[in-house]
């Protein structure tokens, strides 16, 4: 009787066993497909401008998302962007790829500060950059490759082509500027630009202090190396 009683235990542990390893490759799985879907969908982001460490522009965050069910969401940098696209996959697993919204900012490699309208405007802005990291790589672990070469550090000053220099305290300044500027000046081929010198923090979280336009585009090259 021990010994029948010693059998069935030793298959119910491996019975145990086997659920259990099984259960937790399905959840690997479950984890590995989220992950990709994630790096699938802000690779097709940075890609639609050439934004990012590989591309010729870096977002101004905050930026906007906007899902397929009409509503959008603002998040605060690369990190906050890849929460909520956990979020959203997790509750939505057959839903539509969420896609930026418009408008937006960018800062180009030479300084330009831009406010962009339209997919249409950021399109535009794509095919005059010369980077062609995104037509020759996939989204596959782009997580591991780095979301962006740097972020502007606050307080800074930005020209406006008039002549003038606006001192902006944070993103939200910025961007309000910026837009302010556009709105009142739609048919300006001139851009506001940075005011040099000034800092920005790199992906490694090191301080750059930054003396002018062609710094900046030698710091974004480097980046790409």
């Amino acid at each position: 009787m021990n010994s029948q009683i010693l059998r069935i235990s030793g298959m119910m542990i491996l019975l145990a066993g086997s659920v259990f390893t099984a259960c937790n490759k399905d959840n690997a799985l479950a984890s590995d497909e989220v992950e990709n879907y994630i790096d699938s969908v802000v690779f097709d982001m940075q890609n639609q401008g050439n934004c990012g460490k590989f591309g010729c522009y870096e977002f101004v965050f905050p930026i906007t998302v906007s899902f397929t069910d009409g509503s959008t969401t603002e998040v605060a940098d690369y990190r906050n962007l890849r929460q909520i696209l956990r979020t959203y996959r997790e509750e939505n697993p057959d839903g539509t790829k969420p896609v930026l919204g418009f408008p937006l900012e960018v800062t180009t490699d030479e300084g330009e500060v831009i406010t962009v309208s339209s997919r249409e405007e950021l399109h535009e802005l794509r095919i005059q950059c010369r980077r062609d990291f995104f037509r020759k790589h996939h989204h596959k672990g782009h997580r591991f490759r780095g979301m962006f070469c740097f972020t502007l550090n606050f307080p800074l000053s930005i020209a406006v082509p008039d002549g003038s220099a606006v001192e902006v305290i944070d993103r939200v300044e910025l961007k309000e500027t910026l837009r302010t500027w556009k709105r009142e000046n739609p048919e300006s081929e001139e851009r506001p630009v940075l005011v040099y010198p000034l800092t920005v923090t790199m992906e490694d979280g090191t301080e750059v202090t930054v003396e002018s336009k062609e710094g900046l585009l030698d710091l974004k090259d480097s980046c790409s190396q």
